[in-house]
């Protein structure tokens, strides 16, 4: 246990599933970790990287890494920090030029660093629009691993989620994805990459636009319900879909 927990040694698959039951965990967080551990073992043992093969998503990881306070809204793909394993392997396939042992690299560092979510010191507010949770890659069962682990992460009292339910008109028509690092900075996603700002007027204006946002979304319970619905709604697609 000391050994993996401190990186000095990955666990075998049987070694994963053992650590699993003793520790009684759920199915969706024992296919996470196990995802995981897929994605370290297509990383190549070296460690340079050069032109496509950089590792995407650094941008943004290495300013949320430095980061305090974090607040990022998103309106197509789910919030970085928040993303399950498998979900984030479908975001990186879908970049342009990224080979497989790129993706691997990429899926693995950021679940690594999504460890920040449980730092006692540090907040994370997460504003999404309702259609982030309903455009789905892969399959429904995918969608529901993710959905879970959204509500396990909304539970942390380092992390408050929120939804703008479909019902609820948007205040200021979303054109990208974006994330505020502290008040230093500000990354903008776009599908070309991303972009860190941190001009004063450009991180004040984004800043202006989350409290937007953030006032016209739901919290708390009222978020866990829509989430259920969104998940019992996946659950019926599951049904229905071929295996």
């Amino acid at each position: 246990m000391s050994k993996v927990e401190n990186g000095r040694m990955v666990p075998s698959l049987d070694v994963l599933r053992r650590l699993a039951l003793a520790l009684e965990l759920d199915e969706p967080i024992t296919r996470e970790v196990r995802d995981l551990l897929a994605a370290i073992e297509a990383a190549p043992d070296t460690d340079e990287t050069s032109g496509s093969d950089a590792l995407a998503g650094t941008t943004l990881d290495n300013a949320v890494r430095s980061a305090r306070l974090v607040r990022s809204f998103q309106c197509v793909v789910l919030p970085a920090m928040i993303q399950s394993a498998e979900y984030a392997r479908h975001v990186f396939d879908s970049a342009p030029s990224m080979s497989p042992e790129t993706v691997g690299r990429a899926v693995a560092a950021r679940v690594e660093r999504q460890s920040l979510l449980y730092e006692p010191g540090r907040e994370s507010v997460f504003v999404l629009t309702e259609a982030v949770l309903r455009t789905w890659p892969g399959n429904p069962s995918l969608m529901l691993a993710q959905l879970d682990r959204l509500l396990a992460v909304e539970s942390l009292s380092t992390v408050r989620l929120g939804v703008i339910p479909w019902r609820r008109a948007v205040p200021v028509m979303p054109r990208n994805g974006f994330t505020l690092c502290d008040r230093r900075a500000v990354v903008v996603e776009t599908f070309r990459g991303e972009r860190l700002l941190d001009d004063s007027a450009e991180i004040a204006a984004h800043e202006e636009t989350f409290v937007r946002f953030e006032q016209a979304a739901i919290f708390g319970g009222d978020a866990r319900e829509l989430l259920l619905r969104v998940m019992q709604e996946f659950r019926e697609l599951e049904d229905f879909t071929p295996r």
